[in-house]
């Protein structure tokens, strides 16, 4: 995953946001429970306790990890089917195989993406490659998953392999922050993921002793998920640690800092509200009860597709 180095220094800098800029204010800050899904792997559901309409148009995600496996350990999910969104996947360190019904496929590896479009149905497997299953490892990533309005849930499936070198990286004024903008747009730097929903997606890194302020959409709403270190954010200085999530309010900019003694990893994300009525149980997130009874019909008659002649399956190897 790109790091802050003395490199950071030849990056494009955004411009200083102007006087007349309005902070967005914090209006939740809300810490992640830890969990277990797919075969075991340990996550924190970052977005427990938001409530869905300030979430809007993200429906959850979890971080997984940081863990560092012991041989054998490593674990991922077998394959599985969804329907209506699109899966968001961001490796920071590790590796995760993705294979999908619909032909997508690849290594999600070391600050590289993963964007599926389940949209009218898919059959997908995420399972960390033999070689992290044998010598076990560091493992830290996240999933998002990002709702498709009414008129979309049913178009065709899509997947896209956004390799960390092609991330938009750029820095604050000051050079304190390094900003990985994997999709959307920040100041006009533009992120390689294609979107259905208007939505920006980024990874900061805030240097110790830094503050970063960064321009922000106002038709967007704005959230911030700490991976790694520590800081603070608000007017009131709270303490922001791994596994917070900051809600914020209205306005053009966003504003946090890192704590002294280390730098602070955050996700940003924000989006423009679709608005619709949300509907999710498990793997699928429709507008009705009917529909989401209509995904689990199809499912069972094989109909979200079916899993490839060959296709990966989960290394597990001999268990302690």
């Amino acid at each position: 995953m790109p790091a802050v180095t003395a490199d950071t220094l030849t990056l494009p800098r955004i411009e200083a946001p102007t006087i007349e800029a309005h902070d967005r204010p914090l209006i939740s800050l809300t810490t992640a429970p830890s969990g277990f899904e797919g075969e075991g792997f340990p996550v924190r559901r970052a977005f427990a306790g938001i409530a869905k309409e300030v979430l809007d148009p993200f429906i959850m995600m979890d971080q997984m990890g940081a863990v560092d496996y012991p041989p054998y350990e490593a674990r991922g999910t077998d394959w599985h089917p969804h329907r209506g969104f699109e899966t968001v996947t961001y490796i920071m360190d590790g590796a995760f195989i993705h294979q999908d019904s619909h032909g997508g496929g690849g290594i999600i590896q070391d600050g590289s993406t993963q964007w599926m479009t389940a949209g009218g149905g898919i059959l997908h497997i995420e399972t960390p490659p033999e070689q992290l299953v044998v010598s076990g490892g560091l493992f830290h990533g996240l999933q998002l998953w990002v709702n498709l309005p009414a008129k979309q849930k049913m178009i065709s499936p899509a997947y896209q392999n956004l390799d960390a070198d092609l991330v938009k990286l750029f820095t604050t004024p000051d050079a304190g922050t390094l900003v990985r903008l994997i999709a959307g747009d920040i100041a006009g730097i533009t992120g390689p993921g294609s979107t259905r929903t208007p939505i920006v997606m980024a990874h900061a890194t805030i240097l110790p002793s830094s503050r970063m302020v960064l321009p922000w959409n106002p038709l967007f709403n704005a959230l911030a998920h700490v991976v790694k270190g520590s800081g603070f954010v608000g007017i009131d200085h709270h303490s922001f640690v791994v596994g917070q999530t900051a809600v914020f309010g209205t306005g053009d900019t966003i504003t946090l800092e890192a704590s002294a003694h280390e730098a602070l990893d955050v996700i940003l994300l924000g989006g423009q509200p679709i608005g619709e009525p949300v509907e999710q149980y498990g793997p699928f997130v429709m507008n009705t009860r009917a529909e989401l009874q209509q995904a689990f019909d199809d499912y069972q008659r094989g109909r979200l597709g079916t899993v490839p002649a060959g296709g990966v399956q989960p290394f597990r190897g001999p268990r302690k």
